[in-house]
Order: C-alpha cells, then sequence, then structure tokens
C-alpha cells in the first residue's frame, strides 16, 4: 500500500465497503457522540467520515486529535445505516472505521477556524492565508481560477495564438500608473521597471512577423487598492494581432471570454449580442464608462424641461454655459417613501439631494407629486413623463449642473435604484463594448493636455485629425468590456506610424527626443514596416471575481496583498539589508514623520 493513502477523501462509496484504505488529510472536525468518536477527514478533493469506538486498537490516538492536525489512519470502509446517509457529499454512503493513525502533522491552537463560515477580520486571514486557504470557499475559488485560466489557453490555442512570454525585467512604459523600479547592480544609478502590461513588446513581435500572440501575463502596478483591484500586480489575458480593424479584434475575444463565462457561469444567462456603445453615451446613460446593463435605466438629459421654469435652482443653473439636467427614471419607484430614501442616498454622496417627480393616482386620475412637480407645472411635468416614458406608480430623480460634476455620483444612483427596485437582473452577465474614447484630456487645475487612455493608440482621423482638430475632439480606436459595472477588457488599434506617434505624443507634451529615449525599441522597429495590428488585454482575476460571485478580488487572488500594500504572511515590504544597500549604491532618506 502506498505510504500515505490508497484513496482520496472523496474516492470512497458504496463499492469500497469491506475493503481495507488508507487515507490521509487534515482533520475538520471532532465529534463525541456518546463514546463514539467521530472524524470528517478533509484533503483537497473531499471529505471521508472516520470513526473509532473503544474496541478499535486507534481509539486512544484518535481521542488525542484536534482540529487542522494532519494525520494518516488505516481502516475499513463500511456502509452507512440509510438513515445516516449524507447525500450532500460523495462519500456519503460510507464511513471507514479506524484501525490505525499516525500524526503527520500536529497543529497548534488555530488563530482561525477552517471549518464553517465564520468570519474573521482581513489583517487576521491574509497574515494566516496559509490556513485561510484551506477553507471550502477559497478552495473553490482557485480551483475555478485554475480552470479558467485553462480553458483560456485551449480557446486561444484553438483560434490560431501562439503563446509566447515577454520579458519581466524591462524599461518604464506609461501606463497611467505608477511603475514598481527595480535597481540596477550593474549599472549604478539606473533602474529597470516591473512591466505594467506586455504592451511594448506585444507591439515588437507583430513588427517580428508573429500573426497572432497571445500570453497569461503578470502585470505590475504601485496602484492604490480597490474591492475589484490589487496594488501591486494581477494577471491578464493578453493578446495582438496583425492586420486588423477593431471589429476583427472584437469578433476574435468574444467568443473566448463568452465562451468562459458560458463554461464557468453555473447556468447564468450570458448575453449573446454585445452592445457597442461609444464612450460619450456611456457617461450620459449610465454615468460610467463600465456600465452594468443588467440594469434597464437609462439616464436622459431633460434641460428643455426646465429652462424658464419655476423650479428656480435649475433654471438659474442652465443659465451657465455647459451646465444642464438628467433625469433617472424609476419604474415602480412611485412612493415618497423611497424618493426621500433615494434623496437620502444622494447626501450621502456629499450632494445637498436629488429632485424628483413620481406619479400617483388621485380620485382615479394620474397625477405627478413631489416638490419639483408643485414648481414647474403639469404641462412640464407631463412633457417629462413621456420623454422618459414612465407611468402610474413610477418616478424620475434629478440631478444638474456640469456633467463631470454629477455623472459618477447619478451613475451609483442609478445602480442603487436598480437595485432598490428589483430591476437588476442577477442572473445574468450582460456585455457592453464601450467604443471612441476621446484621446486626450485636459487637467481641471493646469488645462494642461494629456493622453487619456492608452497612448499607443491609433487616433481616429489618423494625422489629419490631429493637425487639424481640438485635442479634446480628437477620438481613439480605443475600446473596453464592461460586464456587470466591472472593466473586463482594455484594448486598442496600435498607432504603427512613427510620425502620427510623435505628433500624438507631442500634442500630450512629450517632444520627439523624449519619445525616442523613453521608447525607441519601439519607434526605430516602426521604421522597418510594420504592420498594421491591435489587440486587448482581459482582467483574469476580474473574471474569475465575477464568475465566483465575489465582491473582493481578494477572495480569487492566492496570496493577496492588504488595502496598505503589505503581505502580511511574509512581511513584505521588508528592509533591505546593509550589504545590499551598499552594492546597489543606494541608501534610504528617512522620512520626516512630521
Amino acid at each position: 500500500m502506498h505510504a500515505f493513502r490508497s484513496h482520496t477523501c472523496a474516492d470512497l462509496n458504496s463499492s469500497h465497503v469491506g475493503q481495507t484504505v488508507r487515507l490521509s488529510g487534515w482533520v475538520n472536525r471532532v465529534r463525541d457522540h456518546g463514546g463514539i468518536l467521530f472524524i470528517d477527514l478533509r484533503d483537497h478533493y473531499g471529505i471521508t467520515q472516520i470513526l473509532a469506538d473503544p474496541d478499535s486498537p486507534a481509539f486512544k490516538d484518535v481521542e488525542k486529535v484536534r482540529a487542522e492536525w494532519c494525520i494518516r489512519i488505516d481502516g475499513e470502509v463500511k456502509a452507512r445505516a440509510a438513515a445516516l446517509v449524507n447525500p450532500k457529499i460523495p462519500t456519503g454512503e460510507v464511513e471507514v472505521f479506524v484501525r490505525g493513525l499516525e500524526v503527520l502533522g500536529a497543529s497548534e491552537e488555530l488563530p482561525l477556524q477552517v471549518f464553517g463560515d465564520q468570519e474573521y477580520p482581513e489583517e487576521t486571514r491574509l497574515k494566516y492565508r496559509f490556513l485561510d486557504l484551506r477553507r471550502e470557499k477559497l478552495q473553490r475559488n482557485m480551483v475555478l481560477r485554475s480552470d479558467v485560466v485553462a480553458s483560456m489557453r485551449q480557446r486561444m490555442w484553438a483560434r490560431g495564438f501562439k503563446e509566447f512570454q515577454t520579458p519581466i525585467i524591462t524599461a518604464s512604459s506609461p501606463e497611467g500608473a505608477r511603475d514598481f523600479l527595480v535597481p540596477s547592480r550593474q549599472h549604478p544609478g539606473k533602474f529597470y521597471a516591473l512591466p505594467q502590461a506586455p504592451q511594448q513588446f506585444k507591439q515588437l513581435l507583430m513588427v517580428s512577423g508573429f500573426d497572432k500572440y497571445f500570453q497569461i501575463a503578470p502585470c505590475f502596478r504601485d496602484e492604490d487598492p480597490r474591492a475589484d483591484r490589487s496594488p501591486t500586480d494581477f494577471y491578464q489575458l493578453d493578446l495582438e494581432m496583425s492586420f486588423v480593424e477593431q471589429q476583427d479584434v472584437f469578433d476574435t475575444i468574444q467568443p473566448v471570454v463568452g465562451g468562459i463565462f458560458e463554461e464557468f457561469g453555473g447556468g447564468r444567462t450570458v448575453d449573446q449580442t454585445w452592445e457597442q456603445i461609444s464612450y460619450k453615451d456611456a457617461a450620459l446613460w449610465y454615468g460610467t464608462d463600465k456600465p452594468d446593463l443588467r440594469n434597464p435605466i437609462r439616464m436622459q438629459v431633460v434641460s428643455e424641461h426646465f429652462k424658464g421654469s419655476g423650479f428656480a435652482i435649475f433654471a438659474k443653473l442652465l443659465e451657465n454655459e455647459g451646465t444642464e439636467i438628467r433625469a433617472i427614471p424609476a419604474p415602480t419607484g412611485g412612493s415618497r417613501k423611497f424618493c426621500d430614501r433615494m434623496n437620502a442616498f444622494a447626501q450621502k454622496e456629499g450632494l445637498p439631494g436629488m429632485g424628483y417627480i413620481f406619479w400617483r393616482e388621485t380620485d382615479g386620475v394620474m397625477e405627478a407629486a413631489g416638490p419639483l412637480a408643485k414648481n414647474i407645472g403639469p404641462e412640464r411635468t407631463e412633457a417629462i413623463r413621456q420623454q422618459l416614458g414612465l407611468g402610474l406608480g413610477d418616478a424620475a430623480f434629478f440631478l444638474g449642473g456640469k456633467p463631470g460634476a454629477f455623472e459618477k455620483v447619478a451613475g451609483r444612483a442609478r445602480t442603487e435604484i436598480g437595485t432598490e427596485l428589483g430591476l437588476t437582473d442577477l442572473n445574468r452577465f450582460a456585455f457592453a463594448w464601450i467604443v471612441d474614447f476621446p484621446m486626450y484630456e485636459a487637467d481641471e487645475d493646469s488645462g494642461k493636455i494629456d493622453f487619456s487612455h492608452n497612448p499607443f493608440s491609433m487616433p481616429q482621423g489618423g494625422m489629419q485629425a490631429l493637425e487639424n482638430s481640438d485635442p479634446l475632439d480628437v477620438l481613439g480606436y480605443q475600446y473596453d468590456l464592461a460586464c456587470n459595472g466591472y472593466e473586463l477588457i482594455s484594448g486598442a488599434i496600435r498607432n504603427h506610424k512613427p510620425e502620427i506617434m510623435f505628433k500624438a505624443f507631442d500634442i500630450a507634451g512629450y517632444g520627439e527626443d523624449e519619445v525616442r529615449k523613453r521608447f525607441g525599441g519601439m519607434v526605430n522597429a516602426f521604421k522597418y514596416g510594420a504592420p498594421p495590428h491591435g489587440g486587448c488585454a482581459a482582467g483574469i482575476d476580474r473574471i474569475v471575481m465575477l464568475l465566483a460571485d465575489e465582491a473582493n478580488i481578494r477572495e480569487v487572488i492566492l496570496f493577496p496583498m492588504n488595502q496598505r500594500a503589505e503581505d502580511l504572511m511574509m512581511g513584505a515590504p521588508s528592509e533591505p539589508m546593509n550589504e545590499q544597500m551598499r552594492e546597489l549604491g543606494l541608501r534610504v532618506i528617512p522620512q520626516d514623520k512630521a
């Protein structure tokens, strides 16, 4: 017999009754039923019930074991009585009578329990992540992640893509976040960077004549943490293709990502039609460039109904250039109680409140109610109702000002309304391509023009657009894929012409010399017959997070950092040894704690 096991803890069933078996695993829990001891023995694959009575030669050893001890047992498989069969586990028809037990690894008192669904502080969970990962939910999540990555690879290979690995130690590249820098021992005073993405290398592969590239790529960004983003590193399905237009990329990646959600989505509906929405329309309709289309609410501009109206706040606001009033329809939200609740929500978001109108029945007639309705009169409220397609029992909420100042709050209000009223279909994965992103944005304070998205994107209209248009009006061949309120994919058709690239960077304040210095490898390569090319990258962590129905991305990452980008288990970041610092020619300047 094998030194540690003849079967896993998920293998045994009624066909094994009478056999002598050997199992190894962890003690999930111990139960004493009137002198008969039961152990739920757990390994990666499942649970088997073990029992010992005073007649068992291993009884005294079984009495000593505690939760999370790692043990090996020898015993005989017995059938459970019909009334005691556990249909919830594969081994529920049988149990193993222990005849021998060896402790492979005893456990000290546990800082967190593995059995059950107790909640523990995140700091405790991350410090003892090796214990946390023993829990059933996290085991399931990590297996799901592995299966998703394997399926991605298979799907990409089936579509003719070749997998290549690009460098991890490289030069800094502007991807919209801070680099992690690595000091060079052999070149004192110079630094490498961990790649924010394999952006330049995958474009160079296209110049090298490789038609279809992909990689399960690690990416490193020194970012502030969020629930849907790791503060240090993440993995993405990275791909690039030559001789393609935007739609070709969409047609390539949709069956891959859609297939993943169909395969691992647990029976939830997966949209077959992926809408294409301009960035401008997404901001207007949903208040975000990553809309949750499970929620059917679309916001609309209703400024004309408030110009010169009796509602002085909005009427006066509209006298200022660049302002507008937007309405958030709320089907079935037509009660004062709900409207007051949403008004309180807006106040929590830092706004004075949200104006509202709701439509109710009075003496058999539908009427508009609420402070706004009284101020603007029945003719205007009826025009608003008809524009929004609302009826009896519905409501609408209103926000005004410069869109940039209230769009995000409006988007959150839309989400809250959809959730509160049960309008959001929680059993669905809804996808949309967000397209036509602006190439540039202006800093609110300084007015400085900079790239708003990927700087290596081809501007729509090429050189002519860059030379003859207001930079803020130039759109890029850039696109994101949104799903259920998250950005899953970001990509672009690339700028493969040096003269257009120099002009694009010049508008953002980067001279030709600086571009050659920072991106010399790619600029040089583009002089030698660069093909038109484009691609995208899909965030694996977020995809698995959605599939696992988790709200926090740390639930699908094996060893995540905490909110302060610290690894509590391994003690990172740590102070380097003096010898290391001398070897690198570095010293740490103490920070002024004041």
